[in-house]
């Protein structure tokens, strides 16, 4: 009877977790072993990738579609246009929500203040992007301009700039969408952070001669240093899966193409192509997410 009553509490854990394990392995853990096996078809997905090579041209053999993903023009534009979002965006939300975070921290309507600039985290992605088309759109037949930025524009007398469909600014002004909808979501967790560093620290510091800067730069911004390291690589994540705004805004049109666009655009046509290039987004944010969990591990160590 004893052993009977060991043999299922042995087992008990398992049962809880089975619905978990089932789930898991039906939305996760296979459709991410199809997608491995698919990148190493032909590019319709359906035979040995080796039947894609052309006589006379480069061959990776069953690499070939990462071959694709790795040198082909649109992709090589596409892989640009998400560093150039790594090297702006990331540093401009970040530095955004932490300077709404610093001023959100010292006004009497600091909920409110906090609610405005949180509250495009409550829009969806695509209802975003479709907002920002209309203040980025150009009337382009002489009429009226319904586009707030171009109908200023003209207003003070200048001429309407095509934002969305000019090469030379229109990743930059997604980029300001992108800021936008996620400076809410770095300001929050920022802020946590100066919360919870002691007012002590900061009163002795100020009365030991230090001003507000010193304050900011010499104590505050290192408490919170890893508060800021945390959200900037959530932010690189978010940023390399980037594909919403510039999918419903230009649809990777005009020199704008990002991976995870370039990924959809080829998923009916071009299977194999397209799980290359998914198994190549998984890859690049897979090492991120490792530094993040170290970085928790040693934090929780040093408590």
């Amino acid at each position: 009877m004893t052993l009977s009553i060991m043999k299922q509490g042995r087992w008990t854990p398992f049962l809880y977790l089975l619905p978990a394990l089932v789930i898991m392995f039906i939305f996760i853990i296979y459709p991410m072993a199809n997608t491995f096996v698919l990148s190493f078809m032909d590019k319709t997905g359906t035979q040995s990738a080796a039947v894609d090579c052309m006589p006379g041209e480069p061959c990776w053999g069953v690499l070939e579609n990462y071959r694709y993903a790795l040198t082909s023009s649109d992709m090589l534009t596409a892989l640009r246009n998400n560093a150039s979002w790594l090297l702006l965006m990331v540093p401009g939300t970040v530095l955004a929500g932490l300077f709404f975070a610093v001023l959100a921290d010292r006004v009497r309507y600091e909920a409110l203040a906090k609610s405005i600039i949180f509250m495009p985290m409550a829009i969806s992605f695509i209802g975003a992007g479709i907002i920002w088309r209309f203040v980025f759109a150009l009337e382009s037949g002489g009429g009226q301009q319904i586009g707030i930025l171009n109908a200023i524009i003209v207003g003070l007398g200048g001429q309407p700039v095509a934002w969305l469909s000019t090469p030379a600014i229109n990743n930059y002004a997604l980029m300001v969408v992108g800021v936008w909808l996620w400076s809410g979501f770095c300001m929050t967790i920022l802020s946590a952070a100066i919360k919870a560093v002691p007012t002590e620290i900061l009163e002795a510091a100020r009365v030991d001669g230090a001003n507000e800067w010193d304050v900011f730069i010499q104590i505050m911004l290192p408490m919170i240093m890893p508060t800021i390291v945390v959200v900037t690589t959530t932010m690189v994540i978010n940023v390399l899966k980037i594909f919403d705004i510039v999918y419903v805004m230009t649809g990777g049109n005009f020199g704008t193409e990002v991976i995870a666009n370039r990924m959809f655009n080829l998923i009916v046509t071009d299977t194999g192509r397209s799980m290359a290039i998914a198994i190549i987004l998984v890859l690049l944010t897979v090492p991120i997410m490792i530094f993040n969990m170290v970085r928790f591990r040693q934090q929780e160590a040093m408590r």
